[in-house]
């Protein structure tokens, strides 16, 4: 019963992501595993895996092999025999002995022609289930092959998280618990759940129930930008949702299962519309809204010199009235998350509001606060004592640890290397989420303007797999404050679930390297060219959308050449096929068909224009790339 919920999730959308490996005999090349371990010692033969297999185990977690038995079901119909005493027959061996000596969340996996053996505790246990599920081959005859190995585990980092946005755009109870599947499948363990900003209050609490009754809904829009129409006169609030506090104990429950901790963000003083929305009072105009629409929570930002806003969408930190507030709902959602850190927002607060009201002036001429900064300074240490009379610790953007920081608080770091290095050297701790080097999950996976809109520029999956959280400029002690890494997904551009994992995929699996695997067991060529086809695929077969990795790393380039050799080692995802044009004209299923190394020779004085697509099995396509092979520059001589 403990896993029935494991099973339904997993036999629907997931189920093809267990088995897939092609193991030939005689052929040990590395494992398509994703995040690769930390050591992996490949061996001669393969364990041959069939209904005559028994599974033998002696672990407390009991849960953790009914879950590795109802995924060989699920996926081979195997179904294996449990026992508890040796056996002379081909076994999996699952134990809990000699786990004691192993790093926190690892495990130890070793294949033999005769015997596979597991080795783990809890979470390091439910990795190394990951890992082996990985290797096996997809069934034949009633039968599955191993390769024989050795694997030594465990992760480079305690904290791997996903940030999702649910404000911008909302998502149901059983969208969150595929994603959560999906994390677990790749060793990801911290869900970042920003439940509330401008766009919408996502949790409910029972102290205030006009935040969901009335902050949960807006009128309804598909993006958010400059050129998004505000709300009209009269325009009903229909788009929306919240989370019932039951819903979110069901959640966290699911997430533990998987190992997952859930770290709520409840965004403040900035980004609080929603809120104001359902109690104008907490703001210093008091009022939702001051121009259009007062009641329907929506922000419009205008670059003027600066941000300037005309909603209030700021908390006023010198009322006693926000404090209360502040209190009841802390620690409601203390009360529901176990996680011991709440985080906190603290980004793009507008202070413009503030610096125009004559009782916040005041309040800062009492208080010798000498500016707004110092205000918002002021707000966060009166946040941080109501976090820690709730036994809970504070985590928030890199805004809160600007200027000099008198709490002990934990930065979530944004804005790069720099920034992290000045945070470290303030003793705080952090976990990293640049965007620029690959972690904004809402960007675009390319520069092409055939991808989909997005918010920012443009990070590609090699970004977030290259990128090293651990900076060469910090000492070793130093590094002992980085927590770990985060990716985010803001959702201003992501109205549903297609799009979401369209943005998410493959860069959530380039991030789950790069959290799991140390930096000498990365390696891109064989993480692009090895893995990554094969774990695509398994998307394509399960319905999962994906951004198809294009044929060339570039979208538009210009060669000077007479010649051009065309040579692609595979298609990006295993089963794909690769299309291409001469004429300039865009590519499709009934174009030339890559089959392999092509010379293009260029007539001295034109120009060939070669454009490429990829199409996979479900009818993916990716981004069209052209190579301009110009040969009308050349010299004559």
């Amino acid at each position: 019963m403990y896993f029935s919920k494991y099973v339904k999730i997993y036999t629907c959308c997931l189920a093809l992501l267990g088995f897939g490996v092609e193991n030939t005999a005689g052929q040990q090349n590395t494992p398509a595993l994703i995040p690769m371990p930390r050591s992996l010692k490949m061996d001669t033969g393969n364990f041959v895996f069939d209904s005559n297999t028994v599974i033998r185990t002696d672990v407390r977690e009991k849960h953790v092999v009914e879950y590795f038995t109802d995924r060989l079901f699920s996926t081979g119909k195997f179904r294996n025999k449990m026992i508890t005493a040796a056996a002379k027959a081909s076994e999996v061996l699952i134990t809990n002995s000699g786990a004691e000596h192993l790093p926190k969340e690892g495990y130890r996996l070793s294949v033999t022609p005769a015997r596979i053996t597991l080795t783990g505790n809890n979470a390091g246990l439910f990795y190394g289930i990951q890992t082996l599920l990985q290797l096996f081959s997809a069934p034949e005859n009633g039968a599955a092959t191993v390769p024989c190995l050795t694997i030594e585990d465990a992760p480079r980092f305690g904290y791997r998280g996903l940030m999702l946005d649910v404000s911008r755009h909302f998502f149901t109870v059983a969208q969150i618990k595929d994603l959560l599947d999906l994390m677990a499948y790749y060793k990801l363990n911290r869900f970042h759940w920003h439940l509330t900003d401008d766009q919408g209050w996502r949790l409910e609490i029972k102290s205030y129930p006009a935040l969901t009754k009335v902050g949960a809904w807006r009128v309804p829009r598909i993006e958010f930008s400059g050129n998004t129409l505000p709300p009209q006169p009269g325009e009903r609030a229909t788009d929306g949702g919240f989370y019932t506090q039951e819903q979110v104990k069901e959640v966290i429950r699911y997430a533990a299962e998987r190992h997952i901790e859930i770290l709520p963000e409840i965004d403040v003083p900035g980004h609080s519309m929603a809120a104001i929305a359902a109690y104008p009072e907490l703001c210093v105009t008091h009022s939702a809204d001051t121009r259009v629409n007062p009641g329907s929570p929506f922000a419009k930002w205008f670059s003027t010199g600066g941000f300037e806003m005309y909603v209030d969408n700021s908390l006023n930190p010198t009322d006693e009235r926000v404090y209360q507030f502040l209190d009841k709902v802390f620690g409601e959602v203390a009360t529901l998350f176990p996680y011991p850190y709440i985080h906190i927002g603290g980004d793009e607060c507008y202070k413009g509001y503030w610096e125009k009201d004559a009782a916040v002036q005041t309040f800062m001429k009492q208080h010798q606060i000498p500016d707004t900064h110092e205000l918002q300074s002021y707000f966060i240490s009166r946040l941080n004592r109501i976090i820690l009379s709730k036994q809970k610790k504070l985590i928030a953007w890199d805004e809160v640890a600007a200027g000099n920081v008198r709490e002990r608080i934990t930065v979530m770091s944004r804005f790069g290397e720099k920034a992290a290095i000045e945070q470290i050297g303030k003793g705080l701790d952090i976990v990293l989420a640049p965007g620029n080097n690959g972690l904004y999950f809402d960007y675009a996976q390319s520069a092409s303007d055939q991808e989909p809109s997005s918010h920012g520029g443009d990070q590609p999956a090699q970004n977030a797999y290259q990128y090293n959280p651990e900076y060469p400029a910090l000492s070793a002690e130093e590094h002992k404050h980085i927590m770990g890494v985060e990716a985010c997904i803001w959702t201003e551009n992501i109205p549903d679930v297609s799009k979401l994992q369209y943005m998410m995929l493959p860069r959530m699996l380039a991030l789950a390297e790069t959290g799991w695997s140390d930096e000498t067991a990365k390696d891109y060529p064989r993480f692009a060219g090895t893995a990554l086809p094969l774990h695509l695929e398994r998307f394509d077969k399960a319905g999962i959308n994906y951004c198809v990795p294009a044929v060339f790393h570039y979208t538009d380039t210009t060669i000077l050449t007479d010649t051009f050799r065309f040579e692609v080692a595979q298609p990006s995802v295993r089963g794909a096929r690769i299309f291409y044009t001469l004429n300039n004209r865009p590519p499709g299923d009934y174009d030339h068909e890559y089959k392999g190394p092509i010379i293009i020779a260029i007539p001295r004085g034109k120009i060939i224009n070669l454009k490429t697509i990829v199409i996979t099995r479900a009818g993916r396509r990716s981004i069209i790339t052209r190579t301009v092979l110009d040969n009308s520059k050349k010299s004559e001589n």
